[in-house]
């Protein structure tokens, strides 16, 4: 292939990885062709390749806007004369000039491309000159430093359409403006050049974020069989704050912490701001027996529905649905109640709500000082369903039928739901403050706001 180009004069640049701008000239081709191709398929869908050698000498009969010549004219010395040409000809009584010689016809190709190229040369280097005016206009310099960690934008090994951030990586060293060799601490990969388009700076937060979470509790650690009753702590006593906060910023949350006691809760509350639906158009009812279980497992179910029960979390029902119940087994050795609502999902019409990306949220608390984590207890349990969800929402035992009163882990939109109540009760809040379901996070950016001002924002 090296023999290949020298004979031809071929200059092989080589494109920097995940850069394809490099190759601008190719892209554009590639671009171009294939919308051409598109608009006739519509038309020849079963013989569009056999029109590639009529499509090319289209695109290369028309001016380069930033050449303002042809192809076709750079390479012969003067214009192609298609179908349109030929036609305009025959309309004015084009008379053919007289023959020449091969010497003047050659004389006179020389000197019509060395003229043309000039003149190429010219107008490329002032379109060049009014696209880098224009790029600069929002074009922002960026630098790293040899030393400095990055993090490096890379195709997804399953999914080369997709990327994601991998890292961090070390800068080893910095070949030209945009050109960075990247060293792998972590493994036994060689260095490799990146272009700086994919690449961003890593924080290192280590001891410098300083964060307090009050947490509401987790399944796995309550009582056995219990959800709320006999719940002891989850109050503010519980609040975990951070020790490498300052002695006067530790008092000040705990006092802000205190101000709020009554929220630091181990019972979740009924919000009025949201209720569920579940949307089955249609469809008939289903109903599906229950699965069988042991007799340990019966056990289990009848102290979980009596404690559920207790708390007005379901209620006997009457409803025409009934979905069984499955146990699943918990780390700690317990078991976890749940609702096989497969049958129930399957004809319920989908909500589209957007839910957040955990990499832009992660991204945006990249460059936090402090971040105060809430975890809300029990969140679904703390919307109601309406009347038709709870029919819906009915489950059968060896005990009977019984139906939710508020909303219960396995509906295909409770997710959609619950991030719709917190999106609006954070409506307004987004420098500060992001949340991904029952999970919300306050944060502050460094020369952005003030510990004064990040107070306030936590009592919002």
């Amino acid at each position: 292939m090296k023999n290949l180009w020298e004979a031809h004069g071929v200059n092989h640049l080589v494109a920097t990885p995940y850069h394809h701008q490099t190759n601008g000239m190719v892209e554009k081709f590639n671009g171009t062709l294939g919308a051409m191709i598109r608009k006739f398929v519509n038309e020849h869908s079963n013989d569009w390749d056999l029109a590639l050698q009529q499509l090319l000498f289209a695109y290369r009969a028309v001016p380069h806007p930033s050449l303002g010549f042809s192809p076709f004219e750079l390479v012969y010395g003067r214009e192609v004369k298609g179908p349109l040409q030929l036609v305009k000809q025959q309309w004015e009584g084009f008379t053919p000039s007289p023959g020449t010689n091969i010497l003047d016809f050659v004389t006179n190709l020389q000197n019509t491309l060395r003229t043309s190229l000039a003149l190429a040369r010219e107008n490329l280097q002032d379109a060049q000159k009014e696209q880098k005016a224009w790029y600069d206009k929002h074009a922002r310099e960026r630098s790293f430093k040899v030393g400095d960690q990055v993090m490096v934008l890379k195709a997804l090994q399953a999914h080369k359409m997709e990327a994601s951030w991998e890292g961090p990586f070390m800068v080893q060293e910095r070949l030209g403006a945009v050109n960075y060799l990247l060293a792998f601490p972590t493994s036994n990969r060689k260095p490799k050049v990146y272009h700086i388009n994919s690449l961003k700076p890593f924080y290192s937060r280590e001891l410098k974020v300083c964060q307090f979470t009050a947490y509401g509790g987790d399944d796995a650690e309550w009582p056995e069989g219990v959800y709320y009753e006999g719940k002891c702590g989850g109050g503010v006593e519980e609040v975990n704050l951070s020790m490498t906060l300052g002695r006067m910023q530790r008092q000040q949350i705990q006092e802000l912490c205190n101000s709020y006691a009554p929220t630091f809760s181990a019972t979740p509350g009924l919000t009025e701001q949201a209720y569920h639906s579940i949307d089955r158009g249609n469809a008939h009812s289903i109903r599906v027996h229950p699965y069988r279980v042991s007799p340990q497992a019966k056990t289990a179910i009848e102290r979980e529905i009596q404690d559920m029960l207790q708390m007005g979390v379901i209620r006997p029902s009457e409803s025409a649905w009934a979905s069984p119940v499955v146990l699943v087994p918990k780390p700690d050795g317990e078991i976890r109640f749940c609702v096989d609502y497969r049958k129930l999902n399957a004809v319920t019409r989908p909500d589209n709500y957007p839910m957040p990306r955990t990499d832009e949220l992660l991204e945006k608390l990249g460059r936090a000082q402090f971040i105060s984590t809430l975890d809300l207890t029990k969140g679904y349990w703390q919307v109601p369903l309406d009347e038709s969800a709870k029919e819906g929402s009915a489950f059968t035992t060896h005990l009977g039928l019984y139906e939710f009163n508020v909303l219960p882990f396995g509906l295909r939109n409770a997710p959609a739901t619950f991030q719709r109540l917190v999106d609006g009760l954070l409506a307004g809040l987004g420098e500060y403050a992001v949340a991904y379901l029952d999970d919300v996070a306050i944060f502050r950016i460094p020369g952005q706001t003030t510990w004064n001002i990040y107070k306030k924002s936590l009592s919002a």
